[in-house]
């Protein structure tokens, strides 16, 4: 009899082909496969994607669909991750009164402070007045430099330049006296002209000083308090810049908007607990534990986390055909992090830091729902199908294949969606737990943090979790991580050059990012040890004997989140503190972390019917 164990997670769906019944009782297993999952987890939309699995599972082992007897799936959890903001500021700014810009090379050095006006009005400005050129793209660098040089000898106090090309290095390299010189300004025409405004560009490697502060600002303006309380999102949004310009309206009307983050209410079996989101993740989750065993959670209405609870509800509903309402929450991950939020009203795409809490919330499927998607690949292959038991139990089965295992034994099976944790004791039932958040979440933070452009985002997010970095530092060699130095013989492409890169199987991949190698090392790092060190603790801490991890021995790491290079020694330095060994299984001997619960499935079917 030929059964096929299906592992369908929120990432990748997992197929374990084996000849169950065969001499000597011990499934034989013929193949495997791991194809991306089509649709959300538990739904009739991953038909496809299963099918795809088992025909290339099928067509390793020599075999044709119809050859399988029966199809056994996992009991699916679908998990989606978003992020609700914990304090949104919204900075609306009328008649473009702020620029905060920070181009790839800026000109000149400083600060400089007068009144706007086109550079075509420079032979005729006045010479009692500091003036700040606006120049369009229409003036070259060689004629915009001829006209500043020219006014300035003339005894024009030019002070500052605000240019739209990208010849801002160019135009200072020509000019009489060194001017803080901002290029790259796309929006150049929405410059009002006849005002005042500061320029600075800093030096290389340094950050401004003045307009990042806002009484450095209030100092230039000659503001009163209650104007320099409100330009203080600006000073926010231009912290970390190289260069960066504030115009003066002559309102000065700049107004701030605050969106409420809003509340969960977390419903438990016994109890319920309110968690304020602008508390924080540790509050959060501090309140989950005390609300634990989950019900379900609602956000409160006309709040980004209400929204974001209501996204979740709805787009199961539209997944499971289920009214909203009977969709419930099972659990949540609450991760803080900061997320650059872009600021209305400047002129080229500025944007501040702001404080967030992330959540993946974990919709908990029905029978009658995995049913549905069994018949509904019964109707599509023509094959038995049947649900072949809970997520973490068949995970602990297909583990304990890696050679050298044996009870007792717990397990962490870091999915993309889910962190399940089970323990096997001899003469007792496996203990599990099923919780929300892991490869997605932390690809979700990598990208709102490092604000990846374009729209294929969450890919370089994707590939920044799963590759370690480099800098290349010239067309022969590149710098790694932990500082160390390799070479090449042949030289790299030149579109590499002074790029922080990926190390694929591919080769280097430039990642499309201003930000440094140490910038983005931080961000991987932390939103790993968030996510998967955190639910890892808080998983092992539900399944281990009296909640007590110390009396977990042996812990083996299973999943497509066990491919990362570097979340096992993350948890090992964590578990170390308890005298727990870890480490990565190899299911079968052969397949590394993967391919658990599909192998288990089969495993667990073969015992059911005395063949093991």
């Amino acid at each position: 009899m030929k059964v096929a164990g299906v592992d369908i997670g929120n990432s990748t769906t997992e197929v374990a082909l084996a000849e169950v019944g065969a001499p000597g009782g011990v499934p034989n297993f013929l193949a495997s496969s791991r194809m991306p999952t089509t649709g959300i987890k538990g739904t009739l939309a991953n038909v496809p994607g299963v099918v795809r699995a088992l025909e290339t599972a099928v067509q390793q082992a020599g075999l044709a669909l119809g050859d399988i007897d029966l199809v056994l799936l996992n009991e699916a959890t679908p998990v989606i991750g978003d992020i609700a903001m914990e304090t949104i500021t919204e900075t609306i700014i009328t008649e473009s009164s702020m620029i905060g810009h920070n181009p790839n090379s800026p000109g000149g050095l400083g600060i400089g402070v007068g009144v706007t006006h086109d550079i075509s009005e420079l032979e005729t400005a006045p010479t009692d007045e500091a003036i700040i050129a606006v120049v369009p793209k229409t003036y070259d660098f060689t004629r915009a430099a001829q006209m500043l040089a020219a006014a300035i000898e003339r005894g024009v106090d030019v002070t500052a330049a605000i240019v739209q090309g990208d010849d801002g290095v160019l135009i200072a390299n020509r000019l009489p006296k060194k001017l803080p010189i901002v290029d790259e300004v796309k929006l150049i025409d929405q410059v009002p002209l006849g005002m005042l405004a500061a320029v600075e560009v800093a030096d290389h490697g340094q950050s401004i000083q003045q307009l990042s502060n806002p009484y450095g600002i209030a100092t230039l303006f000659k503001l009163t308090p209650q104007e320099t309380t409100m330009i203080i999102p600006i000073a926010k949004a231009l912290i970390g810049l190289r260069s960066a310009v504030v115009i003066r309206t002559p309102a000065g009307d700049v107004q701030t908007r605050h969106i409420p983050a809003g509340s969960l209410k977390l419903i438990g079996e016994r109890r319920t607990v309110d968690a304020p989101m602008d508390s924080g993740a540790d509050a959060i989750m501090d309140a989950l534990a005390q609300a634990f065993p989950l019900k379900d959670v609602e956000g409160e209405s006309g709040t980004n986390v209400g929204g974001m609870v209501a996204r979740v509800r709805q787009t199961m509903s539209n997944m499971t055909k289920k009214p909203a309402s009977e969709v419930h929450i099972r659990d949540v991950l609450a991760v803080d992090c900061l997320v650059p939020q872009r600021v209305s009203g400047g002129l080229a795409q500025e944007f501040s830091m702001e404080n967030a809490v992330g959540l993946a919330a974990m919709v908990n499927t029905d029978k009658l729902l995995m049913e549905q998607l069994a018949e509904g690949l019964h109707k599509e292959l023509g094959i038995k199908v049947q649900l072949g038991g809970v997520e973490a139990n068949m995970a602990i089965l297909g583990t304990l294949t890696t050679p050298g295992l044996d009870t007792p034994l717990a397990i962490l099976d870091l999915g993309a969606g889910s962190t399940d944790a089970a323990i096997l004791e001899k003469d007792r039932d496996v203990r599990s737990v099923h919780l929300a958040g892991a490869g997605d979440m932390v690809t979700l933070l990598i990208q709102r943090e490092l604000d990846l452009p374009g729209g294929n985002e969450t890919d370089v997010a994707e590939q920044i979790k799963r590759f370690p970095l480099v800098r290349v530092e010239s067309l022969f060699h590149v710098r790694h991580e932990d500082n160390t130095v390799r070479f090449f013989e042949e030289p790299l492409d030149p579109k590499l050059f002074g790029r922080v890169a990926l190390i694929t199987p591919d080769g280097l991949s430039p990642i499309p990012t201003h930000h440094t190698l140490d910038r983005i090392r931080e961000v991987r790092r932390e939103a790993k040890r968030r996510v998967f060190v955190r639910n890892a603790m808080r998983a092992l801490s539900a399944v281990a004997p009296a909640g007590n991890i110390r009396e977990i021995q042996f812990v083996a790491v299973v999943g497509g989140s066990g491919l990362d290079f570097e979340v096992a020694r993350m948890l090992t330095d964590q578990l170390a503190h308890y005298g727990t060994v870890i480490g990565t299984a190899n299911i079968r001997g052969s397949l590394g972390p993967v391919n658990a619960v599909a192998t288990g499935l089969v495993l667990s079917h073969a015992r059911h019917q005395g063949a093991v």
